[in-house]
């Protein structure tokens, strides 16, 4: 059974949206985590966002359901924005 209608079109909100909150997330964690100041820190974190961006997209189609695709991205996203808010005090 091949993707269609309100499967695929979830599918491409969750690469979409669930893609772009975990980028976002992970460029947190990733400015946090970093032993440098914070203005490298938020650069460099920004710019590593991106291949995860790409990473989250390609990995979301490689899902056969959407539902499970929300859910990683959804609790993925919250687990590293906290531990990333954290360790910024």
């Amino acid at each position: 059974m091949g993707l269609c209608g309100w499967h695929l079109a979830s599918l491409i909100g969750a690469a979409l949206f669930g893609g772009y909150a975990l980028a976002t997330a992970a460029g947190i964690f990733i400015a946090a985590v970093l032993p440098i100041p914070s203005g490298p820190a938020a650069l460099t974190g920004n710019l590593l966002s991106f291949m995860v961006y790409t990473g989250a997209i390609i990995w979301a189609f490689s899902m056969q359901k959407p539902a499970r695709a929300w859910l990683f991205f959804l609790l993925a996203s919250a687990l590293l924005t906290c531990i990333g808010l954290a360790l910024q005090g």
